[in-house]
């Protein structure tokens, strides 16, 4: 109570909000009425109306699905891709092997060294050198090789020339046979099917087997062999375990060295944080690239467009042009001695200006991002009308924005008043600074030297609270990086440096706002000190 018994409030205070609101509404008044605020403004909603352009047209693009693993190729274009002959054990590089088709059977050979040198029998012979005397042979037949020179039995004998085989003969032309008086077959390094006995050459081999009954099978659709599996750390299509292969072989793979077959190792720090994927082969080889690339990609978008539209350039450009000049063009104007005349104390001017300067660009803002949330959250990936989780994110970045306006207004505000003349070419050099610090800390953030921008801590602030909300971003980067899938999350986004080694992303919140705070007061006590003792001309 004074004298007169009236309360603070009817007294101090209430003269400070009359002086206070004066002061920023004048402000605000000022800033409207410019048209170079209106220029700013404008520009500033045209960036984000391009950026939510490309951002709605990559959402209504159509993905395609991208084969990872490349087994739904058909390399030899025999109509079953790659994953299917595999599941059969066929070649994808022969035509004459599919799934289906008549397979060769081993069942004996002969080498350049082995005792006897002669064998009987119904066979596919296979790449022999020597004598044949036949019982039947099979002229039919057609090669199920494309390696093995096979006897075209279509054309005329050729009689063999004089002289010993193998002695005085060098070499044989297609088809690399002859025929002996007594009805023996020559041959050279040739296949054929047939019933008889063969004598294989000294220093030569042979071999014989049969081919199986070929059967129709289904050909698989392409698609069949793309998005496979689900990033969940199982063989879902089970082409590591090897479900239904209809080979019979050991293929066993641990490719991780866990002890495990076919399985994925989640490897994690002692904070808990997963530091790398380690998976076997054919586990998670193709995931599906349209559920993972459509929310990384979702995410990239408002990451970057927090970081780069609302934080480097809303927040340097709306600064440099509107707070520059809030003491210092009334000074120029010959406006401030009027206004100074009044019962207002010059430290209380500063920040009156700076209030009003706020109300303006904060709003702006925003409501810029209020709007952008909206569009994002509305057509963005997922099964839900509107994706609230993105909220949060959304708000962090409003958080870091009007912390950054804060702190460049009162940065260019005092650089203004110390030097009228050239404090728009020293605030221009500082904004490019910021810019650079602002990129550096996206791309390095542990460099040191960017700690010495605003930039820095806002982005800071950014990346705390993504990790708060997505606490699951730093999977899918870690899953983007294990399975060599394209998404531009990893440039955008790393986990907050400034944890005191806690990892915890509330404790990088915290530092970062009071860092940010800090500057923001102290350039505002610098300024009030200088205005203070300035002589008004």
């Amino acid at each position: 109570m004074d004298d007169q018994g009236r309360g603070l409030s009817e007294t101090v205070w209430t003269q400070i909000d009359r002086k206070a609101g004066a002061i920023t509404e004048l402000t605000i008044r000022q800033l409207r009425n410019r048209i170079s605020t209106w220029v700013v403004l404008g520009v500033g909603v045209l960036l984000i109306s391009l950026l939510l352009v490309f951002y709605i047209d990559s959402i209504r693009t159509t993905f395609e699905p991208i084969d990872n693993d490349g087994d739904s190729e058909d390399w030899d274009n025999d109509g079953y891709p790659l994953g299917q002959e595999r599941i059969y054990g066929t070649s994808d590089y022969d035509t004459k092997n599919y799934p289906g088709s008549s397979e060769y059977i081993y069942l004996g050979d002969i080498d350049y060294n082995d005792q006897p040198r002669t064998h009987y029998g119904n066979h596919t012979w296979i790449s022999v050198t020597g004598y044949f005397t036949p019982t039947w042979i099979d002229k039919e037949a057609e090669s199920p090789f494309i390696y093995y020179n096979w006897i075209d039995w279509g054309g005329r004998g050729i009689d063999c020339p004089d002289g010993s085989p193998f002695e005085d003969w060098t070499y044989f032309q297609s088809p690399s046979y002859c025929v002996l008086e007594n009805g023996t077959y020559v041959v050279f390094a040739v296949s054929f099917a047939g019933e008889g006995e063969i004598s294989v050459e000294p220093g030569w081999s042979a071999e014989w087997g049969y081919m199986t009954e070929s059967f129709f099978v289904e050909k698989h659709p392409k698609s069949r062999y793309i998005d496979e599996d689900p990033i969940n750390g199982i063989d879902d299509d089970g082409d590591c375990l090897r479900d239904e292969y209809l080979t019979e072989d050991e293929y066993q793979d641990d490719g991780n060295r866990n002890g495990i077959n076919c399985d994925v190792e989640w490897v994690y720090d002692q904070n808990g944080n997963l530091v790398s994927i380690q998976a076997d082969y054919n586990v998670d080889e193709d995931p599906d690239d349209s559920e993972h690339i459509g929310e990384s990609s979702h995410r990239t978008f408002i990451i970057g467009t927090g970081k780069i539209a609302f934080v480097m350039i809303l927040g340097l450009f709306l600064p440099l042009f509107l707070a520059l000049g809030l003491v210092r063009d009334e000074s120029e104007n010959g406006t401030l001695h009027y206004l100074l005349s009044k019962p207002i104390h010059r430290g209380e001017f500063i920040l009156y200006r700076l209030l009003g300067y706020l109300g303006i660009v904060v709003s702006y803002t925003v409501i810029l991002i209020l709007i952008v949330a909206l569009i994002t959250s509305l057509i963005g990936p997922g099964g839900s009308i509107v994706r609230l989780s993105d909220y949060p994110v959304w708000m962090g970045i409003a958080l870091a924005t009007i912390l950054v306006l804060t702190a460049y207004g009162s940065i260019f505000n005092t650089v203004g008043l110390v030097m009228p003349k050239y404090g728009v070419y020293i605030c221009i050099l500082y904004g490019i600074w910021e810019f650079l610090m602002g990129l550096f800390t996206i791309t390095i953030p542990n460099a040191s030297i960017t700690m010495l921008s605003v930039s820095h801590w806002a982005i800071q602030i950014i990346d705390a609270v993504v990790m708060i909300s997505w606490s699951d971003t730093s999977l899918m980067q870690q899953k983007a990086e294990a399975f060599g899938l394209e998404t531009g999350i990893s440039f955008f986004w790393h986990p907050p440096v400034h944890t005191l080694e806690t990892g915890n992303p509330f404790v990088a919140l915290i530092i970062s706002v009071v860092i940010m705070l800090s500057i923001s007061i102290g350039m505002i006590a610098i300024g009030q000190l200088i205005f203070r003792n300035k002589e008004i001309m």
